[in-house]
């Protein structure tokens, strides 16, 4: 079943969703986690983002089952979180850019005839 680390990390997943704050998730373990999460309340996929596709084994299919889109395919396999640390700065910049982009009229570009 593995190691307690899996099931902290669904309670972190299960909390996050309840406040409406998202999670993200990086390889093998975390993967298990939000199984393990999603199952118990299928809501919490919504706050869910996969940051990328590990290269270790079963990875890919555990992102099919919880029907999620990594971000990232660099087949990473160093287990210390980089794949999310990665995830994380691509989430914040597009977050950023739908909240501060300029649109065409407030920027003054003209959107032709």
């Amino acid at each position: 079943m593995g190691g307690y680390e899996i099931g902290g990390l669904a309670g972190v997943m299960l909390g996050a969703a309840a406040k409406r704050i998202p999670v993200v998730i990086d390889g093998f373990i975390s993967g298990a986690a939000a199984i393990i999460a999603t199952i118990l309340s299928p809501q919490v996929k919504d706050y869910i983002i996969a940051a990328h596709v590990s290269a270790e084994a079963g990875h890919a299919v555990m992102l099919k089952y919880l029907e999620l889109k990594p971000l990232l395919n660099l087949e990473m396999r160093l287990g210390e979180g980089t794949g999310a640390a990665l995830g994380i700065i691509i989430a914040e910049a597009a977050v950023r850019s739908l909240n501060e982009m300029a649109t065409f009229a407030e920027a003054g570009v003209s959107e032709g005839e």
